[in-house]
């Protein structure tokens, strides 16, 4: 993505280096003079030893005279983490909002999971960035016709790429049958035949896209891809999904061997805003 987004905005990709001691504490380095410029950092909040490697950047870069630093981050970890559910709990997502504006000037991150973390940014200016527009150029290619939401709680986020790609939007309802059975089908349209494409903003487990498209499957979908902004893919994820999906995609917050599409274009147009 960073290279992405230096095409983008037209700037340099500074040479960095990042390893780790044998005891696996970070190291990082900066080798290009960053005096009196306008930098972006760009560093994902996940896994854990990525938020290390993202404050140490700042501060790095802090330690020349620039002229402005923008944080990037694509994927924002702990965001699920956003209020307390039990006493005694940290709301994870408030903690890393105040840590990582400590040493910015500006914020960015994509489809951030609790949109109301964008509002704990209140030191400086914070974007939350919509992948949207890219997820529906893609699928546009695709010749999907229907695009859907696993729940109802997403159906205005699969209702924008649908207007992208110019085809209907619905989205999945859960109907318990019994004990141990539980049905997933389209509110409202029929998939009979159809090319249906799948959107949420971040795949984890897969669970109910997998159960999701084995659903779509018997109803008669033609082709089923799943598509998101976060690939995170926790533990069998992936392999799951393959063996019931027709196609796979994510965007590049989280690169992954089913990353097919960057969002670089649309942080660089907020980021020029």
């Amino acid at each position: 993505m960073s290279k992405e987004l230096a095409k983008c905005l037209k700037a340099k990709l500074a040479k960095v280096e990042v390893r780790r001691f044998p005891d696996d504490e970070c190291y990082v380095r900066i080798f290009d003079d960053l005096d009196d410029r306008d930098v972006f950092l760009v560093q994902t909040a996940w896994p854990d030893r990525n938020i290390v490697e993202l404050f140490l950047l700042q501060d790095a870069i802090k330690e020349f005279d620039v002229s402005s630093l923008t944080t990037v981050v694509p994927y924002f970890g702990y965001a699920r983490q956003d209020k307390q559910f039990l006493p005694g709990e940290p709301i994870s997502a408030r903690a890393l909002a105040r840590l990582i504006q400590l040493n910015t000037d500006e914020f960015a991150t994509v489809d951030v999971h609790a949109p109301n973390i964008i509002d704990w940014f209140d030191d400086i200016s914070a974007k939350n960035v919509q992948a949207y527009p890219e997820i529906g150029k893609h699928l546009k290619g695709k010749g999907v016709e229907l695009i859907l939401s696993p729940d109802e709680g997403r159906a205005e986020n699969a209702k924008k790429v649908a207007d992208v790609v110019s085809c209907e939007a619905d989205f999945l309802v859960k109907e318990r049958l019994d004990g141990e059975t539980v049905k997933i089908a389209p509110k409202r349209l029929d998939v009979k035949g159809r090319k249906v494409a799948i959107v949420d903003d971040i795949i984890s487990t897969g669970g109910t896209i997998v159960k999701a498209a084995e659903q779509l499957k018997r109803q008669g979908a033609s082709r089923i891809l799943a598509v998101c902004t976060h690939g995170v893919f926790a533990g069998n994820a992936l392999s799951r999904l393959d063996e019931v999906c027709d196609e796979v995609c994510t965007t590049d917050t989280i690169e992954n061997p089913k990353t097919c599409i960057t969002v670089a274009p649309q942080i660089a147009r907020i980021l020029k805003d």
